[in-house]
């Protein structure tokens, strides 16, 4: 039971320090027990279903405390994210004693860092991916703490936890081996030294950190629509009225950019027709008026075509039998010289947006669907990133959770985006930790990519964060209204959106030189 209560430690260390409500030092302890618990059954040759029931029980804690609110969306997207997450991590902490009873400790504790490393780059990019809860993201209420992210990305912030928790980790092994307070004492002041280190010079960083002379006048539209009740009973005429007449008061000449949330005009529209909608009109003739000015906002977009034809793994079956279409959660583009363009979100939203694996479950389900909290077809995606440009400024349409993606979020910026643009649509968790995160969230990708960030929420927080990560300006929870914000852009690319998420890679070749090694030196013995 003693095993069992330190790894429910662990578990309550890490809830604890996730934002927006918890003090993130707190990481930097919370695998120490759960080390110490994994080491006691590996001393005692236990099983190793112990030490998945064990480590079940700290990513199970971890998980339901930092991401219950996912059950105002849908319960049972809620249930399947907590269970099969918590037990991802604990098989990843499984393959790590497995490891450990071949090859010496300390070795085994380098190949932990690069598991759980490898563990969270894979969380980015399967068709199951959450990689809310990567360890890096901790930070984000802290964010003065990880200015260095600029360079590391958020994978600098997860090597940074698990060095100093193994720092600590051995110190207790050291001394309860040997008794040495001498020792404990040193091990301790190295581990604490590398959270002062890594903290002091973030801050340095954060007042040094140079800041472009350039900017350009921005609004951001918040219409508060409740997307359960009332947002997808309006007409998409009638939402454009609503936008512009919620832009009208911040508009003048200075204006570049006005910006809407996700899905804001509710109604599905095929993409080629469009252009030829009362919504289009209206918020076309919108930019006429403010001829310097440029609207982006989020729209469903369909693509149609006819039962002959051969469809996509994406695409989706009309009930009535005549033909197949491809739908997308879209951001547009438009500005006074009639200038169109689109994006397709392209991270989406297990369950709600697509179903995982959709090509092995399709013969299987036929053209049945899994409603998994919302989904009513499987939207399709891009392959590239694209931005939009008004004159010299270019902003990077961002939608929704694809804000969670740090090399994602980079390659906007690659792409030439000079000011990132967060559209969203926030109302699914009520008042619930889950828009605060989301929100916290946004800095990070402002540090990475040192690019300030108009967040544009429906029934969120709309807010004006940035290159250094502080909110300037935000709209409150549930308030209806517009922000106008000068932001700051800039063309210079940080080393972490130029090389993207190298430790992934230097770790990944750390653990296969330390597996070979390992296992040529078992042969050979």
């Amino acid at each position: 039971m003693k095993n069992y209560f330190l790894a429910l430690l662990s578990g309550v260390f890490l809830a604890i320090s996730w934002p927006t409500y918890g003090f993130p030092l707190f990481l930097f302890i919370a695998f120490v027990p759960l080390l110490i618990a994994e080491n006691k059954i590996r001393s005692a040759n236990s099983s190793n279903r112990k030490v998945l029931g064990m480590s079940y029980l700290t990513f199970f804690v971890f998980n339901i405390s930092t991401t219950w609110w996912l059950y105002y969306a849908t319960p049972f997207g809620m249930y399947f994210a907590v269970l099969a997450n918590s037990f991802l991590m604990a098989l990843v902490f499984l393959a790590y004693h497995m490891l450990a009873k071949r090859i010496p400790s300390k070795l085994s504790l380098v190949l932990l860092v690069c598991l759980w490393i490898g563990f969270e780059k894979f969380h980015l990019n399967w068709e199951l991916s959450w990689p809310w809860l990567n360890l890096g993201n901790g930070f984000s209420e802290y964010y003065t703490w990880v200015q260095w992210y600029e360079y590391t990305g958020t994978f600098g912030g997860t090597l940074w936890v698990w060095v100093v928790n193994i720092v600590f980790y051995n110190a207790y092994v050291d001394y309860t081996r040997h008794n040495n307070k001498g020792h404990l004492l040193k091990r301790g002041v190295l581990g604490t030294g590398i959270i002062v280190i890594g903290i002091f010079s973030s801050l340095y960083i954060y007042h040094t950190t140079e800041v472009s002379k350039e900017t350009t006048s921005v609004v951001v539209l918040q219409p508060n629509i409740d997307p359960y009740t009332e947002k997808y009973k309006l007409s998409n005429a009638t939402m454009a009225t609503s936008l512009i007449a919620l832009a009208e008061p911040q508009m003048d000449s200075s204006v570049t950019f006005v910006i809407a949330p996700e899905t804001t005009l509710p109604k599905p529209v095929l993409l080629d027709r469009f252009s030829k909608s009362d919504a289009f009109r209206d918020l076309d003739g919108f930019t006429k008026t403010y001829p310097n000015s440029s609207f982006l906002s989020g729209i469903t977009f369909v693509n149609a075509y006819s039962a002959n034809q051969k469809p996509n793994k994406t695409a989706n079956f009309y009930r009535s039998g005549n033909g197949w279409y491809n739908s997308f959660n879209s951001s547009f583009f438009l500005q006074g010289d009639t200038t169109f363009d689109f994006y397709h979100k392209s991270k989406l939203v297990v369950g709600v947006e697509h179903i995982p694996y959709r090509s092995v479950l399709n013969p299987i389900l036929k053209n049945s669907m899994i409603d998994l909290g919302g989904s009513v077809s499987t939207l399709s995606v891009q392959k590239e990133r694209k931005v939009f440009r008004n004159g010299k400024h270019a902003v990077a349409p961002i939608i929704c959770y694809e804000s969670v993606y740090g090399s994602y979020v980079a390659d906007y910026v690659n792409k030439g985006a000079n000011f990132l643009a967060i559209i969203t649509n926030d109302g699914w968790w009520n008042t619930s930790q889950g828009h605060k995160q989301h929100l916290s969230l946004a800095r990070l990708r402002a540090i990475e990519n040192r690019r300030s960030i108009a967040r544009s929420a429906n029934t969120g927080i709309s807010a004006f964060i940035n290159q250094k990560g502080d909110i300037e300006q935000s709209l409150a929870y549930g308030e209806k209204g517009s922000l106008k914000g000068e932001v700051v852009t800039s063309t210079k690319r940080t080393f972490y959106t130029t090389h993207g998420d190298y430790i992934y890679r230097v770790s990944m070749l750390t653990l296969v030189i330390l597996l070979l090694t390992s296992l040529t030196r078992r042969r050979t013995a």
